[in-house]
């Protein structure tokens, strides 16, 4: 079902790849799904790389918020690029591009040039912002942040499933290669292949809008050539709660990137599991994704229906809070049952919490829906590379206990910021106009043709 008017999708038909939208819902999830093996996929192996590169586990912090921080700035280019380009050719680039740094990680023969190699693969995080821009051109209000969550939660799955299929990878190469030094260098391959053809496949079979691309509706008049101009990131930029929901978005995403980065390493030095063992049990964190982020902006799709914006904010603070307090309780369980039972519930909050800040972005400013959505977008990263130095002892002395202890604090109190984030009266009335226009069309049978 579509909108008349705008063309936008007003139901998520997930057996569906016949339309526009649902092409896009399906891809973008997908390949940010494979961006997440790129960026991430030497995690789970970073214990064999810090004793084949003979670096120390504080330089292997300091490699994972380089991967973090390259992507900050990238995220904010990203997000001009889908206002100015469009999202097609936007990711088809990114992952194609992305992909070169992917493979020849393995080349990295001292600790200068694999954190070279770690801050070129960070480019890759920035498919989230693409992932959720996407998705809001492309699905009406009633089910938008349904939608995004989903692309998003979907495509963070890979950040779980990376944790638990990289060391299978890396114990094939061992079989083939008969060397750890070879085997972690070999298994970066895969993933890089696959980022390659998926930029391939995204370039093929995706449209940057529902009524075509970019450069059709240029020509045809239905887009102006000053759309994503500079003068729409600056307007951005200058709107406070751009900057609220970059923090907001760096208490949520932020740690779930901080505790992908260290989930495995954690198990492995604090609980004494073996290589495998502790990247199946830091890969149920991710795999929550599969229905907690969804459900993030579900919820928030339904705040919005009967309170309108101002419910989606107070959802968002709601679950933000929560998060802080379970990860106060993840940091203080000294047990392998008690840790996993509480890892479960945190990662439930924390990935909920970054649907429903997904569920306010698309309707800061439509305008400039791409440069709202990188700058957010670079708040999770910019948070999680704050957060890591919580987690450098030569600089703070601290167990990593007590660093996923304050970063509780820190979050809990960071949700306070949401009610800073505000409508005026003229927006919510045209959002709840344009709400109703698609519960309406999601009524008429002839809007099952989507």
């Amino acid at each position: 079902m579509k909108n008349m008017k705008s063309g936008k999708a007003t139901k998520i038909k997930l057996r569906s790849f016949n339309t526009p939208q649902m092409r896009t819902f399906h891809l973008t999830w997908m390949a940010f799904f494979l961006c997440f093996f790129g960026w991430f996929g030497i995690a789970p192996m970073l214990s064999i790389v810090r004793d084949d590169l003979g670096i120390t586990t504080d330089q292997i912090v300091t490699s994972n918020m380089i991967a973090v921080a390259s992507t900050v700035f990238m995220r904010l280019i990203i997000g001009w690029l889908c206002d100015k380009i469009g999202p097609r050719i936007a990711y088809s680039w990114l992952l194609m591009l992305g992909s070169i740094p992917v493979m020849l990680i393995g080349l990295s023969q001292n600790y200068e040039q694999f954190l070279l190699f770690r801050m070129l693969i960070g480019t890759v995080g920035a498919s989230f912002v693409i992932t959720q821009f996407h998705t809001s051109v492309m699905f009406a209000p009633n089910v938008v942040g349904t939608a995004n969550a989903t692309t998003a939660g979907w495509g963070n799955l890979g950040g779980g499933v990376t944790q638990q299929v990289m060391p299978f990878v890396f114990a094939g190469a061992l079989a083939i290669f008969g060397t750890e030094h070879l085997a972690w260098r070999y298994a970066m391959v895969a993933p890089g292949m696959l980022l390659f053809v998926m930029g391939i496949i995204y370039l093929k079979f995706t449209q940057d809008t529902p009524e075509g691309n970019y450069s059709e509706l240029t020509a045809s008049g239905k887009r102006s050539k000053e759309d994503g101009s500079g003068s729409a990131f600056l307007e951005a930029c200058k709107d406070h709660r751009v900057w609220v929901l970059f923090l907001i978005y760096g208490a949520c995403f932020g740690v779930e990137l901080i505790v992908n980065s260290k989930a495995a390493l954690y198990f492995y030095d604090y609980f004494d599991m073996d290589l495998t063992t502790a990247g199946i049990v830091a890969g149920v964190f991710g795999l929550m994704n599969i229905f907690a982020r969804s459900l993030g902006g579900m919820i928030g799709d339904k705040f919005g229906k009967g309170s309108g914006l101002s419910g989606r904010v107070r959802w968002l603070f709601m679950v933000l809070f929560v998060e802080g307090l379970t990860l106060i309780l993840f940091s203080r369980m000294g047990t392998i049952p008690t840790i996993i039972g509480s890892l479960l519930v945190f990662s439930l909050f924390v990935q909920m919490s970054e649907g429903a800040t997904y569920s306010v972005v698309p309707f800061i400013n439509k305008k400039a829906l791409g440069a709202v959505s990188g700058i957010v977008g670079a708040g999770g990263n910019a948070g999680a590379v704050a957060g890591m130095f919580l987690f450098k002892k030569e600089l703070t002395g601290l167990e990593w206990t007590d660093s996923f202890l304050i970063l509780g604090i820190i979050v809990s109190s960071v949700s306070f910021m949401s009610f800073l984030v505000r409508f005026s009266v003229q927006t919510e009335k045209e959002v709840k106009k344009e709400l109703d226009e698609s519960l309406v069309d999601q009524e008429e049978p002839v809007a099952a043709m989507a």
